[in-house]
């Protein structure tokens, strides 16, 4: 199911306009899930990091034992070819994917000897600043990498994601904040987390249940650019609870504020909104 209406896919060496079939029955991907893909984003004429999220994309193939067969930097040019195809103001979600073809004699391993790859541009509105979700507890927890490929983002992780999500809209909320295998804080059910006490910034160290993501490290480098230091530590679910403020960090939406975990209510203070204007004025700063 798509995000958006108007959509661009590349496939097969051309781009096709619309949402084009690129999975046959029989690839891997379709039936065993070997599956990765990276999301960007294009708003006000600003695609910022697509570099990075294209080459993430390509070691999350590696991690999945699928073989990538475009490099990073040709990637990047297609996709701005794709984008020509839209509104020079249009807001774009960029998601370059990849899936295995063929499997082993057995079919559970993908065969290096062909990768399926196609870049799908969708038409999403980026959300207001002011649009605040609200988080809950859920009992679906993130795995480890003893038992999950973690360190991609793979489509074989997101029913997990899923089922988060949907236990939290449930019971009313908008989002999960989720525990990682040891029950602390890892991240909701689709963002990095940050949380403020007295000015301090927290956020949950990486500890390999969950990707540290390119927009979380982005808003990092820019809080310590301008002297704050994030803490990155282990966080519980108490922290949160008597935090004053609390921000998810993901590509979708850069900045979400949050305005309620379960019945602790916060305001969208300061330094959320100077997070979120710092990254602006990065972005503007790198275009």
């Amino acid at each position: 199911m798509a995000f958006g209406k108007t959509i661009r896919t590349w496939f097969d060496g051309t781009w096709h306009e619309g949402d084009v079939p690129v999975m046959r029955a029989a690839d891997h991907g379709m039936w065993q899930g070997s599956s990765v893909f990276d999301g960007a984003r294009r708003f006000e004429g600003m695609a910022p990091d697509l570099d990075r999220h294209c080459a993430r994309l390509n070691r999350s193939a590696r991690a999945l034992m699928l073989r990538p067969t475009v490099e990073a930097d040709r990637m990047v040019e297609l996709i701005h070819e794709g984008l020509e195809g839209f509104a020079p103001d249009a807001a774009i979600y960029i998601r370059p994917m990849y899936w295995g073809i063929h499997g082993s004699e057995l079919g559970l391993v993908p065969s290096e000897s062909e990768t399926g790859f196609a870049i799908c541009l969708e038409e999403v509105p980026m959300f207001a600043p002011d649009t605040a979700t609200t988080l809950t507890t859920t009992r679906f927890r993130r795995p480890v990498l003893e038992s999950a490929v973690c360190d991609a983002k793979a489509g074989c992780l997101y029913p997990n994601n899923a089922r988060m999500l949907a236990e939290a809209q449930a019971k009313g909320f908008g989002n999960a904040l989720v525990a990682d295998a040891m029950g602390n804080v890892a991240e909701s059910a689709t963002a990095n987390v940050f949380m403020v006490k007295d000015g301090e910034v927290f956020t949950p160290i990486a500890n390999g249940t969950f990707l540290s993501g390119i927009t979380r490290a982005r808003h990092i480098a820019n809080l310590a650019a301008e002297g704050t230091r994030v803490h990155e530590t282990v966080l519980t679910f108490d922290d949160f609870r008597d935090a004053d403020e609390v921000f998810l960090s993901g590509n979708l939406t850069k900045v979400t504020p949050i305005a309620a975990f379960d019945d602790r209510r916060y305001r969208t203070g300061p330094v959320t909104r100077r997070v979120r204007e710092m990254y602006w004025d990065w972005a503007r700063s790198a275009a």
